[in-house]
């Protein structure tokens, strides 16, 4: 098929991936009413097109965290990547890298921290939970510092896991799901010799380093489900500051108070996510989230937003309400499944090209001239 957008790569992941793993990623908790308003929401923000402005100098370089980036995007952390394309979390790190733009390794990824890191030259971010086990996230810390990652994103969103009706139906969880998973492999054998044959070991690596011991996708969903702590607080996450001598990141703020509270603790910046409408459904998409958040602490920390992001356009909408800088989750493990590494280098230069047309078309030369300034009627976002 011919790709031209993220969608395209949407529906070529679909017909390569088995459904068990398609859905995995496709979808949201409950009914899935945030996960559709994070696309819907942002798709309906309206630009102020000008012209005639001279935009043959045009540039999206930007910095953030002392790091020159390419175009102000980073490829969020999505557990169980390396089941997308073999050894998929090197695959991506690398075209992320090849582009000049961040990767950040899942807690619960395929590829440990030690397989990933060798394979790139920029600093890699790493991606952690608060767990019950606090010696699994000591050792993961300082196995990341020890790899020379750079920044720690902290997720917060997920002190119980969501209720996502999609795994049970397609097969990651619920009754005979091992089975299930088996037979829809057999009907995509591309996806069973490329990635369930040649793609071993499929286990979560991060946490087989720290076990000693191979922890494969049927411990996956009771793994998550023992570990989370649906008792963390900010005071949970002060040791942590302490250890981590990089920037941290808090991910998982959507309510301007607590991005006040994220500044007050100390951190180098937030994501502003609802984990993709993976958790709680029902609340506001990122979208709606974003300019009341920006206008309570912008210039304060570093201001990043994920969920609902597909395309070049979407990245300029989101700055120009507030974002320092757009994390893709969905958008790269559709390409990726889709394509492998090649298809996650040819998205985000689809992404580079979108932006350059939507920037010219503006009036913004550069990264810092995308504000409110770019936008119609943004007040009405923040009632």
């Amino acid at each position: 098929m011919i790709i031209s957008s993220s969608n395209d790569y949407r529906e070529a992941a679909r017909r390569r991936l088995p459904p068990f793993l398609f859905h995995y990623i496709d979808g949201g908790a409950y009914a899935e009413y945030t996960l559709k308003r994070n696309v819907e929401d942002l798709s309906q923000i309206a630009l102020r097109q000008r012209v005639l402005n001279d935009m043959s100098q045009l540039s999206l370089e930007t910095k953030i965290f002392d790091e020159t980036l390419s175009m102000p995007v980073a490829l969020s952390p999505v557990g169980l990547t390396g089941m997308y394309a073999r050894r998929g979390e090197v695959q991506a790190a690398v075209a992320a890298d090849k582009k000049g733009i961040p990767f950040t390794l899942s807690t619960v990824s395929v590829c440990p921290i030690e397989e990933v890191t060798p394979a790139i030259q920029r600093p890699m971010w790493f991606q952690l939970y608060v767990l019950r086990d606090r010696g699994f996230m000591k050792n993961a810390l300082e196995r990341a510092k020890a790899a020379g990652c750079s920044t720690l994103v902290f997720t917060v969103d997920m002190p119980v896991p969501g209720a996502r009706y999609r795994d049970a139906h397609s097969g990651m969880s619920g009754p005979n799901a091992a089975m299930r998973r088996y037979l829809q492999s057999f009907a995509h054998p591309h996806w069973a010799w490329n990635v369930g044959l040649l793609g071993r070991p499929h286990d979560l690596g991060n946490i087989s380093k720290y076990l000693g011991k191979p922890t494969g996708l049927e411990d996956y969903i009771g793994w998550l489900g023992a570990n989370f702590d649906p008792s963390i607080s900010w005071k949970d996450l002060e040791w942590i500051r302490d250890f981590w001598d990089g920037p941290m990141v808090i991910k998982g703020i959507l309510d301007p108070e607590d991005a006040k509270d994220a500044v007050r603790f100390g951190a180098d910046g937030i994501v502003v996510s609802n984990h993709g409408g993976r958790q709680l459904d029902g609340v506001l998409s990122t979208t709606r989230a974003l300019p009341a958040i920006a206008d309570a602490v912008k210039g304060d920390l570093k201001i990043l937003v994920d969920s609902g992001i597909r395309n070049g356009l979407d990245v300029v909408r989101m700055l120009a309400m507030g974002a320092d800088l757009c994390m893709l989750g969905r958008a790269f493990v559709y390409a990726l499944g889709a394509e492998g590494g090649q298809g996650v280098s040819n998205l985000l230069e689809l992404i580079d090209k979108e932006m350059r047309v939507a920037m010219t078309l503006t009036g913004a030369k550069t990264i810092q001239d995308i504000n409110s300034d770019c936008l119609v009627n943004l007040e009405r976002l923040a009632k």
